[in-house]
């Protein structure tokens, strides 16, 4: 096929695609990240060690579950880091309890729980915790919110790939083939534990 030919097809192509697609595609634009529920555990009251490492809590070592990290980047849709938000992440222990009155106080008290950081100019994160278990019919997810000053940007969960009970989970089955290949994400072994890497966007 000629260069000229090939430059044709792909202006119909372009035409044909609806008007938002053909402005992600223009302007190279990011897909927000879908939003999920925040569930009825995010933290009454915020523990007072609430950093990246959820394994560390105070004078306390949790040494329960698979140790892992969760990492990635906070962008916009246009690619750039947003510098200044804090992502927060909260989730049960290996028993499947939160540090939550509703939950009955029966969370370890070794297990931080809860950890928020600020996402600094290169719009990286990372959090120290562990590959998360299920509890009450839920399947293994995390917790993760996005925020920039008073605005909450999202609100939304982190699944684990492969795990046979997403397919049982109603908040995981109610997502479309995007939306779970944008919230499943594989834990791999590394160095230091189990390794998960998810790309966060927001529309601002």
């Amino acid at each position: 096929m000629s260069a000229s030919r090939r430059r044709l097809v792909a202006a119909a192509a372009l035409l044909a695609a609806p008007a938002v697609w053909r402005g992600a595609i223009a302007q190279g634009r990011l897909v927000p990240t879908p939003a999920q529920t925040e569930g009825p555990f995010y933290p009454v009251a915020l523990p007072a060690d609430s950093d990246a490492d959820l394994l560390v809590q105070g004078s306390r070592r949790y040494g329960r579950g698979q140790p892992a990290w969760l990492a990635g980047t906070l962008s916009d849709v246009d690619g750039r880091a947003v510098a200044g938000a804090q992502v927060e992440i909260w989730q049960c222990d290996q028993d499947g309890h939160y540090h939550h009155p509703g939950d009955g106080g029966r969370a370890d008290p070794a297990f931080q729980g809860f950890g928020r950081v600020t996402v600094g100019s290169d719009g990286r994160y990372r959090f120290r915790t562990i590959r998360p278990a299920p509890y009450g019919g839920r399947t293994p997810h995390i917790h993760l919110k996005v925020k920039l000053g008073p605005q909450e940007l999202l609100t939304t969960q982190v699944y684990v790939q492969g795990d046979p009970g997403n397919a049982r989970d109603f908040l995981w089955r109610r997502l479309d083939e995007r939306g779970r290949a944008a919230l499943t994400v594989p834990f791999v072994p590394g160095a230091d534990g189990l390794q998960a890497n998810f790309a966060i966007v927001v529309p601002v």
